[in-house]
């Protein structure tokens, strides 16, 4: 999976179409991610004890990582990720303006 946690990513498709945010939590094995902001559903929760409060939360709700793009932080358009070596490191790169990316 060529995306990471902290990245700033935009949202391709889907009912958050055009919205940006960091990436939260990747999870491979499934191809999701969380990402802030984006995808947010209501949950119902019950306290648990006299000093919790319940009520109704949001969060945010994994999404399809094909769903999203890397938003470079040079060129600041939302690009494809591309990887080269340097001095027998890989390193992720912007395919529009080439800059490095973190």
């Amino acid at each position: 999976m060529k995306l990471k946690k902290g990245d700033n990513v935009q949202v391709l498709s889907g009912n958050d179409k055009g919205k940006t945010g960091e990436i939260l939590k990747v999870m491979p094995k499934e191809n999701k991610i969380i990402v802030k902001g984006v995808n947010i559903r209501k949950k119902h929760i019950k306290p648990r004890s006299q000093q919790e409060e319940g009520g109704i939360v949001p969060s945010e709700v994994a999404i399809d990582a094909s769903k999203v793009n890397v938003v470079c932080p040079k060129c600041g358009k939302v690009t494809k990720i591309g990887y080269k070596m340097e001095k027998e490191e890989k390193v992720r790169i912007c395919k529009k303006c080439g800059a490095n990316l973190k």
